[in-house]
């Protein structure tokens, strides 16, 4: 699990969590064991990255927009059907407006996954590329309305400042991750394969420091932090048709995704985010780890 020791004049990224809205999560649908009483209201983070050197700005996930009314029909009867009940009091666009930066400053959105959760409201990122895996095209050719029933949007993300990022793209390794794209080239910002929760879903891999300090951005790898501890196992429900099922679309491919993380927790100098670590946000919201402060790096 050992990574990559840093250069001379190593670049980083500065990283700050961004508030990006909240839903209101029945436990047993990520962790087994739970009562079906049992529900937590866990954040929907996103978070902003900012290069040492160039200055170029990237945002990770941009969790639940407003308008969940414009989502598609389907996913609005998951919402209902799972009472999810979304809140947005600050959605990330204007997170970064509070802390001085403006949407259309951002030139890069990376997206972890296509859920409704994550994909926020790209429309004030007007010259950001937008970054996902490359199984999200097809996500995308068959969302809806295309497909009626569709539990995805075909128009969830602007497709032509898209960039698709396949296996030759993803040819680099790191730590754990044999499927990885060194972005900026200077090994201060990794886009990794994440398989397991759905097509096309990724992380980010990031230098936070020109020492040798790292962190993940987890995404939805891990619905809870203790699934990564080992202190839990994945939960099941059944889903609005009756159906049973597991909240990542292959298990065994995500419990080797999570597998990887654990190896990398064993490195002190690596730390781990999820985007809904509710344990994590209730000892940091509102303090310095949100933007315009900076998740501090680990020594």
């Amino acid at each position: 699990m050992s990574l990559p020791s840093p250069a001379a004049d190593q670049a980083y990224m500065n990283v700050s969590a961004l508030e990006a809205g909240s839903l209101r999560v029945p436990l047993q649908i990520v962790v087994a064991g739970s009562s079906p009483t049992d529900a937590v209201r866990n954040p929907s983070l996103a978070f902003l990255l900012r290069h040492s050197k160039s200055g170029h700005q990237v945002v990770f996930d941009l969790g639940i927009r407003r308008d969940i009314f414009s989502l598609p029909p389907a996913v609005q009867r998951r919402i209902q059907h799972f009472d999810f009940q979304p809140e947005v009091p600050q959605d990330v666009a204007e997170s970064l407006k509070a802390g001085g930066t403006q949407p259309e400053q951002i030139d890069t959105v990376v997206v972890s996954h296509l859920h409704w959760d994550h994909i926020g409201d790209p429309e004030p990122f007007k010259n950001a590329t937008f970054v996902v895996g490359e199984q999200c095209k097809e996500i995308l050719a068959t969302g809806y309305p295309v497909t009626e029933d569709a539990g995805f949007s075909s128009t969830a993300i602007p497709i032509e400042r898209t960039r698709f990022l396949s296996e030759l793209d993803m040819n680099s390794f790191i730590g754990p991750y044999s499927n990885a794209i060194d972005y900026f080239g200077d090994g201060s910002m990794y886009i990794v394969d994440a398989p397991g929760h759905i097509g096309g879903h990724v992380n980010i891999l990031a230098r936070t420091s020109a020492e040798g300090s790292w962190i993940l951005l987890g995404g939805d790898s891990a619905g809870d932090f203790r699934l990564i501890t080992g202190e839990k196992e994945i939960g099941h429900y059944t889903d609005v048709n009756g159906c049973f099922r597991c909240i990542h679309a292959n298990k065994e491919l995500a419990l080797e995704n999570i597998e990887r993380i654990k190896g990398l927790l064993s490195n002190s100098k690596v730390q781990v985010l999820i985007a809904h670590d509710v344990v994590w946000y209730e000892d940091n919201r509102g303090g310095p780890a949100f933007y315009p402060g900076i998740i501090p790096a680990k020594a």
